[in-house]
């Protein structure tokens, strides 16, 4: 495997961080990440290895608080455009709940090149706002690390009132390359300050702007499972402003290290060039049920493609009643 298709498999995923809902109950540490992202062994609450069968129906919801009955409203946050100012009934539907932490197998041409965990945290609060921290750490597998090293952590704090970020810190490690960067959003004034390289930049950024960690979790929770349903969103990445379209292809049945299960095909276009060696196309493969699962991740490369399979998964906390 050529350097630049393990990186663009660990870039991938980091982009591909799925969405997931708050709720105020447990919490998952940075210790405990760490701890995770490193314990070869399946999570004790879920292991698709040991237990390849299709995910029980009664398994807890991710984010329960988002019913079919929530549709109509959300839909209409979609088509009116880019969300630039949420609704005050958000922040009590809960979308992101603290706790749930995925972890995948990163592979190339059926090699497995590296491990990836995405995972929600606690971030505290701003005043009386609670926040969540959205976490994608990337690691290289031991054989490839002999040759080129990875270890990449990205860390995007949200307020899920409004499913916005406010804050991404993104710590690269690749091969002789250790680079930090951060973004600081000010969504009120339109604002982003970019520290990178010893240099601070403030740039513009249009109302409702995601990062590419938080858009793919709003994308999860805000679009409906509907083949042919579509949703653009703004994402500010590399100091440029894009326009990302999350889009539904359809509903179909995949079968994996976690068994079989109905699934939304969704279609996620990134025009990122040079991030990705192409389009930056990305196909997200997600539960078609209340939690919303990104089961699998794939992205086309020059040779072949690059595939994020779920092998091991700790479902949220539920909420507190």
């Amino acid at each position: 495997m050529s350097r630049a298709c393990f990186v663009l498999a660990c870039m991938v995923l980091g982009a591909m961080s799925g969405m997931v809902p708050w709720a105020e109950a447990g919490s998952l540490s940075d210790s405990d990440l760490s701890t995770a992202a490193n314990d070869p062994r399946p999570s004790a609450s879920f292991s698709a290895r040991n237990n390849p069968q299709r995910i029980p129906a009664n398994t807890p919801p991710v984010f329960p608080g988002l019913r079919p009955s929530s549709w109509p409203h959300l839909l209409r946050l979609v088509t009116n455009g880019i969300v630039g100012q949420a609704p005050s009934n958000l922040s009590s539907a809960r979308y992101f709940q603290v706790g749930e932490q995925l972890t995948y197998e990163i592979s190339w041409l059926y090699i497995t090149a590296g491990t990836a965990v995405m995972a929600v945290s606690d971030a505290g609060k701003d005043g009386d706002r609670p926040l969540a921290k959205l976490i994608t750490t990337a690691q290289s597998r031991p054989a490839i690390t002999k040759f080129f090293p990875v270890d990449n952590r990205v860390e995007s704090i949200v307020d899920p009132a409004t499913l916005l970020p406010e804050r991404l810190i993104f710590k690269r490690r690749e091969g002789k390359k250790k680079e930090d960067f951060e973004y600081t959003f000010n969504q009120k004034e339109g604002k982003v300050i970019v520290v990178k390289g010893g240099t601070t930049e403030t740039l513009e950024i249009p109302p409702g702007t995601q990062d590419v960690i938080s858009c793919l979790y709003y994308a999860r929770s805000m679009l409906s499972f509907q083949p042919g349903s579509s949703l653009t969103m703004n994402v500010h990445h590399d100091k440029k402003n894009r326009a990302i379209e999350a889009r539904v292809e359809e509903i179909e049945t995949v079968s994996g290290p976690w068994g079989e299960v109905e699934t939304a095909r969704v279609l996620v276009v990134m025009p990122f060039q040079g991030l990705f060696l192409n389009q930056g196309n990305i196909r997200v493969w997600f539960t078609n049920d209340d939690r919303r699962i990104p089961v699998r991740m794939k992205a086309k490369v020059i040779i072949g493609s690059i595939v994020a399979d779920l092998v091991s998964g700790l479902p949220a906390s539920l909420p507190t009643q």
